[in-house]
């Protein structure tokens, strides 16, 4: 089966066998040995010397930690998004009582630097800018470094989302000078669901600890104080642990620039053959077209539901259809983590006799 959805992601064969292991002691030696091992290995990856936190939980718990541990009830917040999962983000803010000024754009679209510029101009009470690197609902990776130029220069924090492009895209995040990010371990980490990682900086560390949002399971003072024995405040996903010692090795051997330059020719297979098909991509630039997920809008003839169950259901590839308002309009390829471009040749060779069979 060729599960190609925006995640969970395939996992190789090292890391199932990793995640199969016998359980051990989360406050024994084994674990902490193991816990020092990934947390440098996931340095490198961040392409930080902040620290990174491991919480056990989802990818948007990740992303409630970053606003609980970074914000106070009523600050102002600019919430940046280009479809469901920056919805989200803004969501989560608003329900622990932050005030959000919302900057939106038609699915479809990436962020325009100037347009964050311009919020931040007429809302020069915003404490803190939340924004997604890589929407998977859209297929759009937004311009991060010079949004968060943007954001440094009129002196904000910036709270992102890289669920979905950190480990598979290029994101230096000291380089960029980025104060908090979240990424999963169910994207393009090779590992199952599970566990969330978020980087902090320095002066996100200064807002932690003004931050009067309520907070317990996710309180990265915890965390922190936890982590510096190899040890997790509360019990941890112990098997995903397994597996990403074994992912993060593999990763590195293969180099990051390797990586970034796989997904790069892995994406490329994926958007010739939606042009060769007469096809539009939902990005409405293709410069921000996503190396991680490609979305592609129907045409008025397919019928969506029946392309992926005929993938399915005949061809043992797995793609994912639209999101909210895009559902039934819109099918999504996803292509991070373990994939090479056999693995696409092999998905868009089925796509090829699916396609026919997918009209209304």
């Amino acid at each position: 089966m060729q599960l190609r959805i925006p995640g969970p992601t395939p996992c190789p064969d090292e890391v199932l066998r990793a995640i199969g292991r016998q359980m051990i002691n989360h406050r024994g030696k084994e674990f902490g040995e193991m816990t020092n091992r990934i947390i440098p290995k996931l340095k490198q990856c961040f392409q930080t010397k902040n620290e990174v936190v491991i919480l056990s939980t989802s990818g948007t718990g990740g992303l409630e930690s970053a606003v609980v541990n970074m914000l106070s009830p009523g600050d102002k917040v600019l919430g940046i998004s280009i479809g469901i999962f920056g919805d989200r983000f803004a969501e989560c803010a608003k329900v622990y009582g932050a005030e959000v000024i919302p900057l939106k754009y038609e699915w479809g679209r990436a962020v325009d630097p100037d347009d964050v510029k311009k919020a931040l101009k007429e809302n020069p009470g915003v404490r803190a800018v939340m924004v997604t690197h890589n929407e998977t609902s859209t297929g759009v990776t937004n311009p991060l470094k010079e949004i968060a130029k943007v954001v440094k220069d009129a002196d904000k924090l910036i709270l992102v989302d890289a669920v979905s492009s950190l480990s598979s895209i290029d994101l230096p995040v000291d380089a960029w000078d980025l104060d908090v990010v979240v990424t999963g371990s169910q994207k393009g980490w090779m590992v199952p669901p599970g566990l969330a990682f978020v980087s902090i900086s320095e002066r996100g560390w200064k807002a932690h600890a003004e931050a009067k949002m309520p907070r317990f399971y996710f309180d990265f003072s915890r965390a922190k104080k936890f982590a510096a024995d190899g040890q997790t405040p509360w019990t941890p996903t112990v098997p995903v642990f397994f597996g990403m010692d074994v992912a993060l090795d593999m990763m590195l051997k293969e180099g990051l620039p390797n990586i970034f330059a796989r997904h790069a020719r892995v994406a490329g297979k994926a958007r010739a053959w939606v042009k060769s098909k007469g096809l539009q991509l939902l990005s409405a630039d293709e410069k921000f077209a996503s190396n991680t997920v490609t979305a592609v809008k129907a045409p008025d003839d397919m019928d969506v539901a029946r392309f992926t169950s005929t993938l399915r259901d005949e061809y043992k590839v797995v793609i994912a259809g639209g999101q909210g308002g895009m559902k039934g309009k819109v099918f999504r390829i996803g292509h991070l983590g373990l994939v090479s471009e056999k693995d696409m040749d092999e998905v868009l060779a089925a796509m090829d006799k699916a396609l026919p069979k997918a009209k209304k």
